[in-house]
């Protein structure tokens, strides 16, 4: 027994220093940390050019590797405090089987032994000495067994304490494990979208310049559009799945390659397109590549078939998207108020019945849309980098 609990002491003690030695490791990862987001808030005002980008993106992933770092650390300090945890409740509980034996045994001694009173103890005492004897061996006993079930209560108390202390570091392992496991995802992220943006650039600093001054300018156009500031011309009335327009294929104003931004507004504010569109075959490829898992949500809930003829390839969702926080989109604007996607086909297709317009918007150059008003409703869909059949 004693033997046991001098491994278990040494062993604790060693957890103890280790534990020590990744206290110390973290507080300097935790002064990286602080450092690189000191850089990168500094470096965030000043991103005008593409090393400046190029510069900030490695900065996020230096700080994501340092943060990924530091939660393993946590990682392995918790697993430690677990298995010192663990080894704590073994000793307890091997105490607590003994302390509870040896009670129980004095229990049963004192139920087979009659109760002694103390004119029995007075009439059976040789003499006076003999009486004081017996009376603080009778008082020691029964202060042994008092101190013997307050043992066993404290020792119950502290077992079940350190068993819900290791219930609370498994739960907070566990999240730490989760939390590891996200921040490698945003790691592969960031290094994707650096990735990304050096083929798309070729390293170029004109190239760059070029991209972020047509993402300004579609930005501005569509806001335009959707405010009503585009020039348009009625066309005709169309059915539900009739071609109204065929996709700009290549580069076109203000796009540097072809696509189609679909935009739903019900009575006046823009709304998720995939609130509206119904479940079909496609392939995502929003995020860093084609499949990627970092890409943006494909989740159509409603009834309308799409504008485009199946498979659907996403090249930008709704909302916060992966371009608006790791691309050069992001420098213009937060929010993507539709969807970007190719087909099968440059047909493009009314999701509705309706009236037809023709428009244009020219900032710079002029991008060409159709506009459709849904009959007996207050939806109007906008179909952008097109022109009108």
């Amino acid at each position: 027994m004693l033997k046991k609990i001098a491994y278990l002491i040494i062993f604790i003690f060693f957890l103890l220093i280790t534990q020590n030695i990744y206290a110390q490791n973290a507080g300097d990862v935790a002064k990286k940390i602080e450092e690189y987001q000191r850089k990168l808030t500094e470096l965030g005002r000043q991103r005008d050019s593409l090393s400046a980008e190029i510069q900030y993106m490695t900065l996020q992933i230096n700080l994501a590797t340092l943060k990924i770092q530091e939660t393993e650390e946590k990682i392995i300090s918790t697993q430690k405090e677990v298995e010192i945890l663990t080894s704590r409740i073994k000793g307890l509980d091997t105490a607590l089987n003994y302390l509870s034996k040896l009670l129980l045994k004095k229990m049963v001694e004192g139920y087979k032994n009659k109760p002694v009173s103390f004119f029995d103890i007075l009439f059976n005492s040789q003499n006076a000495n003999d009486f004081i004897g017996k009376v603080k061996y009778l008082k020691t006993a029964q202060e042994n067994n008092q101190k013997l079930l307050l043992q066993v209560q404290e020792t119950k108390i502290n077992f079940e304490e350190q068993k819900n202390l290791r219930e609370e570091k498994t739960i907070e392992l566990a999240k730490l494990e989760a939390q590891l496991t996200n921040q490698k995802a945003d790691l592969d992220n960031q290094k994707g979208a650096k990735q990304k943006i050096l083929n798309v650039t070729q390293n170029d600093e004109q190239v760059y310049q070029r991209l972020l001054q047509q993402a300004k300018a579609e930005y501005a156009a569509i806001q335009g559009i959707i405010s009503g500031g585009g020039t348009e011309t009625k066309l005709r009335d169309v059915a539900k799945g009739q071609t109204i327009a065929s996709l700009i294929s290549g580069a076109s104003c203000n796009s540097s390659g072809g696509h189609l931004h679909f935009i739903v507004q019900e009575s006046g504010v823009v709304s998720n397109p995939f609130n509206y569109l119904k479940s079909v075959d496609y392939s995502n490829c929003s995020g860093s590549g084609c499949g990627s898992s970092d890409g943006d949500s494909f989740n159509p809930s409603g009834g309308w078939d799409w504008p485009l003829n199946p498979a659907i390839k996403l090249e930008q969702g709704y909302g916060s998207t992966w371009a608006t926080r790791n691309t050069w989109a992001g420098r213009i604007y937060s929010f993507h108020n539709g969807i970007d996607i190719n087909g099968s086909s440059n047909n493009v297709l009314a999701v509705a019945d309706g009236e037809l317009y023709r428009g244009s918007y020219a900032v710079g150059c002029t991008l060409p849309y159709v506009k459709l008003i849904h009959k007996g409703s207050n939806i109007v869909t906008f179909y952008l980098h097109v022109y009108s059949l």
